[in-house]
């Protein structure tokens, strides 16, 4: 197996691995398209809301303006993570969509409260809704909100940033759907509390997608391994190669929403393998496991007991003396 000038033991730049150097650049016009349209859309709830006095809409155009609002900061984690690595960010800024996942997981949490709030609220007090125009905006909505999540659909499994755009996207396009069948329903029936029924329904459909968004996004801000990768896959791979006796302090991360970072102690007891042995173990850990980055320490003995981690030699490390 020969080695590619990308996977230096050390690591080199080859951060932009298959798994994300094409993600950012297809997402620039996604992004923008989205903005805008969600803009537009904003500006006609709000037009009709006052026009036709339905505190619906209105309640509906600000929830449209925290969608705008997550897609901004979407877009500008992705756009940050594209930043070349500097003196100081080593890594240059590729942490930024995964704080950017996680802000818009919060976001939405705070507005599936909001919605509840004013549904409950409205459950106590209905207030006259006027069906038609209501329904004819919010079909606008089921749209435009449509529109923008196919936008991101090809790239939601990649890439957790990406999933928070499209899962945000496609909660609202649920919401209009679910106004526009509430408007209907009211105006057969008169029977006003199905649109804060209607509103607690959708809060609980949007706080179910939330949830893992909120999960996985946590995760990768706290370094846990990400979901794509079995560290114990790595853990046995690498103590199966030849010439290795035992595997410790193995650490893997997430770099960015879809690149990872590994570090190993090898002990190798017949001495060092070669740059090129290195080479080829870091290639194979890319296509294997997709770790871009992987930088790998060589010993021939029990030196690493004298800076071992606190489990001690041994202990979760399986390697005992």
């Amino acid at each position: 197996m020969h080695s590619h000038a990308h996977s230096h033991p050390l690591g080199g730049h080859d951060h932009h691995g298959h798994g994300h150097a094409h993600a950012p650049a297809d997402y620039g016009r996604a992004f923008a398209v989205g903005v805008v349209l969600n803009l537009l859309y904003v500006g006609i709830e709000v037009a009709a809301g006052l026009w036709v006095e339905s505190m619906a809409l209105l309640a509906d155009a600000g929830h449209n303006l925290s969608d705008v609002a997550g897609l901004l900061i979407a877009w500008g984690g992705l756009a940050l993570a594209r930043r070349a690595p500097s003196d100081r960010f080593t890594w240059g800024l590729q942490r930024s969509p995964i704080l950017a996942a996680l802000a818009n997981a919060l976001i939405l949490v705070a507005a599936c409260g909001g919605i509840i709030f004013e549904s409950l609220h409205r459950l106590t007090q209905p207030l006259p809704v006027s069906g038609d125009m209501v329904m004819a905006v919010a079909a606008v909505g089921i749209l435009i909100n449509m529109g923008t999540a196919l936008l991101f659909l090809s790239g939601r499994k990649g890439d957790v940033n990406i999933r928070g755009a499209y899962l945000h996207m496609l909660a609202d396009a649920g919401v209009s759907a679910a106004v526009v069948l509430g408007g209907l329903l009211i105006r057969q029936t008169g029977w006003v509390w199905i649109d804060p029924l209607l509103g607690l329904a959708v809060a609980a459909v949007i706080l179910k997608g939330t949830w893992g968004l909120l999960k996985e996004s946590l995760a990768l801000a706290m370094d846990a391994v990400p979901a794509g990768i079995d560290p114990a896959a790595v853990r046995g791979w690498l103590t199966g190669l030849e010439g290795v006796a035992a595997v410790h302090d193995l650490h893997i991360w997430p770099q960015g929403t879809s690149g990872a970072i590994l570090t190993a102690h090898l002990v190798m007891p017949a001495g060092h393998p070669g740059d090129e042995a290195l080479a080829n173990i870091a290639h194979a850990l890319h296509h294997r496991f997709q770790i871009g980055h992987a930088t790998l320490q060589v010993e021939t003995g029990d030196a690493h007991c004298r800076q071992a981690l606190p489990e001690g030699c041994g202990g979760r490390d399986h390697h005992h003396h």
